[in-house]
């Protein structure tokens, strides 16, 4: 229904929107009438497209006045748009950062030639590498400098000194003597090497013990009891005769002459010959050993070895019409764990001349369940044992 309309059925005149209008004077009533009539007529322009069944199918105006405008729908952007969106802003922040830093170049530049700012001097590779060098220094100070103002590094390192020494006193023989078991000990004096094991050779009083091949020259301390106490204070002076009934012969007379030494001992333990058998392993059958006792030396071809328990000192005693010399030690090196037997048979002077063996009821000693050994290690003898 147009506005004329509706005011035709009120029985008034056609409306005009609600504002107040000045009265204008009587000279520009016809202006005034003209403009209503513009603005009737407009809307009924208006109301005419509407009624029209065909003016919504007409196509957009390309109208600039916005009350003209249809409520057409709009394209959806293409992906070039969106390149086209993303390529302006690059392009955007790339002007933006190098305005900003030839901005930052030029003041930097001009602040030096003020004398503001010093100009930094091109370095070397090896200037740059020393400097390097220099800083990781100062960090290394500085964080051994926080080590030490700690609390936890003086007890932490306490702690490890403790554990340090206990296992050095616990193991030390160990150690030791597998290095000197590669290494020859020197004990040997070169004047006493033999050529010819036949030969008669004038030797002194003093009771020795040569073995060329490891390079043994030893005094052998006799006849002083087969007690534990007794071997050891022994075996501080040299090698120690192992005499128990069944096995106490001399070099010289029939039966078993036993000979004891340390393999390994503690390194805090008395004696000059704590490693004196270290290398004892080292001989095989035919190798030659020399007693030198009672100004006579008796000259010993290897026959056999073998490895014992510690309390098995039956291996030692058996019957024998030949003087056979047998040396006695621990192993495996380091430990007091079995017994090495190195058993060798007398080839000169003639065997066959050699003396009568003690009874057994001789050896002056107290009979004796063990085989002589190492000391004690630290735990052993923290904890008493022997």
């Amino acid at each position: 229904m147009k506005p004329d309309e509706i005011s035709s059925s009120r029985g008034g005149t056609p409306l005009l929107p609600q504002r107040s209008i000045a009265i204008a004077p009587a000279s520009r009533e016809p202006e005034r009438e003209a403009a209503t009539d513009l603005i009737r007529s407009s809307i009924d322009n208006i109301y005419d497209n509407k009624d029209d069944p065909d003016s919504s199918l007409s196509e957009p105006t390309t109208d600039t006045n916005i009350y003209n405008r249809t409520q057409a729908n709009h394209l959806e952007p293409q992906a070039s748009d969106w390149k086209q969106y993303h390529t302006a802003w690059q392009t955007y922040y790339q002007k933006y950062y190098e305005g900003y830093y030839e901005q930052h170049l030029r003041n930097t530049k001009e602040k030096i030639s003020q004398g503001k700012v010093e100009e930094e001097t091109p370095i070397t590779e090896k200037e740059a590498v020393s400097k390097l060098h220099q800083q990781l220094i100062e960090k290394v100070k500085e964080s051994t400098a926080k080590v030490r103002k700690s609390r936890h590094f003086i007890p932490i390192l306490s702690g490890l000194v403790v554990i340090l020494i206990f296992l050095f006193l616990q193991y030390n023989q160990l150690l030791i003597s597998n290095v000197l078991a590669y290494v020859s000990p020197g004990y040997i004096d070169p004047q006493n090497i033999v050529i010819n094991p036949n030969t008669n050779i004038v030797v002194g009083p003093e009771p020795r013990l040569i073995v060329p091949k490891i390079n043994i020259d030893v005094p052998v301390n006799y006849d002083v009891g087969n007690d534990y106490d007794s071997q050891m204070k022994a075996m501080e002076n040299g090698v120690a005769h192992f005499a128990i009934p069944g096995a106490s012969s001399h070099p010289g007379q029939v039966g078993n002459t036993v000979i004891a030494g340390h393999s390994s001992n503690g390194l805090f333990q008395k004696g000059d010959y704590k490693f004196i058998f270290v290398q004892l392993e080292k001989l095989a059958v035919g190798d030659t050993i020399y007693a030198n006792y009672n100004s006579v030396r008796y000259t010993y071809n290897v026959t056999k070895k073998e490895i014992v328990g510690p309390n098995d000192v039956s291996a030692l005693v058996y019957e024998t019409n030949k003087p056979v010399m047998t040396l006695i030690t621990c192993t495996p090196i380091g430990t007091a764990k079995s017994r090495l037997l190195v058993v060798a048979e007398q080839v000169s002077p003639d065997p066959l001349k050699s003396a009568s063996a003690p009874a057994k009821g001789q050896s002056g000693t107290s009979e004796e369940t063990s085989i002589p050994g190492n000391s004690p290690t630290f735990i052993e003898w923290l904890f008493g044992k022997r």
